[in-house]
């Protein structure tokens, strides 16, 4: 495991941007002959934002982090670097970070890079960021967010009912504090959540791009494939010891932590994850209800849509879970002290 311990980098504010459109886990089930009652007692999902075409996740990350930046009235030239995590970039190149520094008007002198990853892609990001503020700098931007409706099947009802697309900014800055990471990744899970078609392994052409008929509905190759099963088995496989690594290496018990805040897979895994790390349920936030899995956004997003007004007021100790696609894992434990978080937006 890469365990990490930042001492002077810590969260300075965090904002969340939706899609208008909303849609209905019950539209969509009449539609494909499903029973919606069901679905909604095991993700947990009712409703989910989805992105119309002319929207992708930077859109949605630079309207956060518009937002975000007039509250904290932070200068854009004071911003040292940019990081943009996501899986639906706007393009394969160049970097979307780079447009997104161009968009917000920052500095030349900004670092701009990409990073792909997913369902732990959040902590993932804020390692990053803590990182290259422990190291020196002293402000940066993490944009995290994912239009993951774009690249899977409405057809296919192994994805159709899970996804909502969203974008999130987090502002990081030089400051006293404490936080732990614990990170690892298994590359051996990687065709159990993969798009296989579209890159330079196969490139997209006029039969891969094409749906035929698969267990769960219509898929093409170029959209996800996920095994249901094997991204539960992994779960509880590493996640319950990936949390008492972190409790161990922060020299926490689980009494100290305030909330935990979780990767919103779906509600019967992570009800089932709280049980094997033993943790009550009303210490573990859901905004699948509302927002569905937004992928590498779920964690700002569940922080923005529960916690907002706790984190905007007073100091909370939150211990945050990332899993999945890769397999990929990541885990911090850190507080959150009266941060700026506007209220959630909506982009038409």
């Amino acid at each position: 495991m890469a365990r990490t311990r930042f001492n002077n980098a810590t969260i300075a504010g965090l904002a969340c941007t939706f899609p208008e459109n909303e849609v209905s886990t019950e539209s969509l089930a009449m539609s494909l002959g499903v029973n919606a009652g069901r679905l909604v007692s095991i993700t947990g999902i009712e409703n989910r934002r989805v992105a119309p075409p002319y929207i992708c996740a930077s859109d949605l990350c630079a309207d956060a982090a518009e937002r975000l930046l007039a509250s904290l009235g932070w200068k854009k030239d004071s911003i040292e670097a940019l990081i943009f995590v996501s899986q639906t970039p706007d393009y394969i190149l160049p970097a979307t970070a780079c447009t997104l520094q161009h968009r917000l008007g920052l500095s030349k002198e900004c670092a701009s890079f990409d990073v792909n990853q997913g369902c732990s892609g959040y902590i993932y990001g804020l390692w990053l960021a803590s990182s290259l503020v422990e190291t020196g700098l002293q402000r940066v931007l993490l944009l995290v967010g994912d239009t993951s409706n774009r690249i899977s099947s409405e057809e296919d009802k192994s994805v159709a009912f899970l996804f909502g697309d969203s974008g999130s900014a987090t502002a990081l800055e030089r400051r006293p504090a404490t936080s732990h990471f614990v990170l690892g990744t298994d590359g051996g899970g990687a065709e159990n959540l993969i798009i296989k078609a579209g890159q330079c392994r196969q490139r997209p052409n006029c039969v891969n791009c094409l749906r035929t008929e698969v267990e769960s509905g219509k898929r093409s190759p170029t959209e996800l494939f996920m095994d249901g099963s094997e991204v539960m088995a992994f779960t509880l496989r590493e996640v319950p010891p990936l949390f008492e690594q972190l409790l161990g290496y922060a020299g926490l018990q689980r009494s100290q932590l305030d909330a935990i805040v979780m990767h919103q897979a779906n509600k019967f895994l992570i009800e089932n994850l709280a049980r094997k790390i033993e943790m009550p349920m009303e210490y573990i936030p859901l905004s699948l209800q509302e927002f569905g899995n937004t992928s590498c956004a779920s964690i700002p997003v569940t922080i923005s849509a529960c916690l907002r007004e706790a984190v905007s007021a007073k100091s909370l100790t939150l211990a945050l879970l990332g899993f999945g696609v890769g397999w990929s894992w990541s885990a911090c434990t850190l507080s959150l002290d009266s941060i700026s978080a506007p209220e959630i937006a909506f982009l038409k």
